[in-house]
C-alpha cells in the first residue's frame, strides 16, 4: 500500500466505517469520488487528440486541397520549355510540313524510317539507350545530312508509337534550331560538362506532336573527349530512360571534316549515311565508313537524285503530284 494506490487507499477508508460502526455518510464517499473522477479524465484526455486527426484525415477538403498543388506545378515545366516550329520555314527549306498532304518527300521518307525502324526491332541485343539512337552523318559537308535528319525526324514524329529526339551534335556548324526557327540555348555540351546538369531539363518540345529537340549547346574544344567520357553514356541512358517512346536521333558533323562523329558512332545502334549523288566518291564513302566502324549497323540513303523514267512517283500517286 503506497501513495500510488488510490482505489486501495478509498476501500480502506470504507472498511473502517464498517469497522468502527459508523454510518456511510456524505462525506466519507466525497472523498474517493474527487480521487476516482480524474481517472477517468486522465483515460479521455488522450482521446480528443486522436479523434480530431482521424477526422480531419477523413474530410475530403484536406487532401484534395495539397494534392493539385504540386501537381499544378509539375505540369507547368514543359509548357515554359515548348517551343514553335515556324511552317514557313520548313516549306521555305523544302522540308515535310506535318499538316501539309502527303508528297513524294514524304513517301521516300516514309520508307526509310520503315528500314531503320524494323533494324531497331531486330537490335534486341543492345542496350536500350543504343538500341534507339540512330546517328545521320555524311564523309563531307553540303551532301545533305542534316536535310535528311530533319526530314527524318518529322516522318518519325508522325508515328503514333513513338516520339523522336532530334539531337543537335553538329557541334562545329550547327543548324537545326536556325533551320526551324527556334532560338539557341543549353544543349548536349552543357550537360556533358557539367555532371551536375540533367539533360532532360535542356530538352525542348515543340508543337509538333512527337517531336522535341536538344541544342548542341555551347562550344567547347574538347567535345570529342567528352563525347568518349563514361558520362555521355549516362546522359543517353537518361534521355533513354525519360521517354521509352523515344528515339534518339543525332545530326553529327561530316566524317571526313570533324572528328565529333566518330566518337557518336560508338553510341548509335544504327548509322544512316547520306551519300550525294554525282558527288560522294567511293572512296570518300569507304573512309568515312572506316571512321565510323564503331557502329556496325549502316543503312545508306542517296541524295540528290531525280526520277528516273518510269520510276517511283508517290506524290502523283496520292494526287498530289505534277
Amino acid at each position: 500500500m503506497n501513495q500510488h494506490s488510490p482505489l486501495r487507499t478509498a476501500s480502506l477508508i470504507e472498511r473502517a466505517a464498517e469497522l468502527y460502526g459508523f454510518a456511510p455518510a456524505a462525506a466519507p464517499p466525497a472523498k474517493p469520488e474527487p480521487k476516482v473522477q480524474p481517472q477517468p479524465e486522465v483515460v479521455r484526455a488522450p482521446q480528443p487528440q486522436p479523434r480530431p486527426q482521424a477526422e480531419a484525415a477523413r474530410k475530403p477538403d484536406a487532401e484534395p486541397a495539397r494534392a493539385p498543388r504540386p501537381l499544378a506545378v509539375r505540369a507547368a515545366a514543359p509548357a515554359a520549355r515548348t517551343v514553335r516550329i515556324e511552317r514557313a520555314r520548313l516549306r521555305a527549306a523544302a522540308l515535310i510540313e506535318p499538316e501539309a498532304p502527303v508528297g513524294a518527300l514524304a513517301e521516300e521518307f516514309r520508307i526509310v524510317k520503315r528500314q531503320l525502324l524494323l533494324n531497331l526491332r531486330a537490335a534486341t541485343e543492345l542496350p536500350e539507350a543504343k538500341r534507339r539512337s540512330i546517328l545521320v552523318c555524311s564523309a563531307q559537308p553540303d551532301d545533305g545530312k542534316t536535310f535528311c535528319a530533319l526530314n527524318l525526324a518529322l516522318s518519325l514524329a508522325g508515328e503514333k508509337d513513338l516520339e523522336v529526339l532530334l539531337v543537335d551534335a553538329d557541334f562545329p556548324k550547327p543548324e537545326i534550331l536556325s533551320t526551324l526557327g527556334v532560338e539557341s540555348a543549353g544543349g548536349l555540351v552543357d550537360a556533358l560538362a557539367d555532371p551536375s546538369r540533367d539533360p532532360e531539363d535542356l530538352v525542348l518540345a515543340t508543337d509538333v506532336k512527337g517531336l522535341s529537340l536538344l541544342p548542341a549547346g555551347r562550344p567547347v574544344d574538347n567535345v570529342t573527349e567528352l563525347l568518349a567520357s563514361e558520362r555521355t553514356q549516362r546522359v543517353l541512358a537518361r534521355l533513354a530512360e525519360a521517354n521509352p517512346r523515344r528515339i534518339i536521333l543525332f545530326d553529327s558533323p561530316p566524317a571526313l571534316m570533324a572528328s565529333p562523329a566518330t566518337a557518336l558512332a560508338g553510341h548509335a545502334g544504327q548509322l544512316l549515311m547520306v551519300v550525294r549523288a554525282d558527288k560522294t566518291t567511293e572512296g570518300e564513302l569507304r573512309e568515312a565508313l572506316d571512321l565510323l566502324s564503331g557502329c556496325e549497323r549502316v543503312s545508306l540513303v542517296l541524295n540528290g537524285t531525280g526520277l528516273a523514267a518510269g520510276g517511283r512517283r508517290f506524290g502523283a500517286y496520292y494526287g498530289y503530284g505534277t
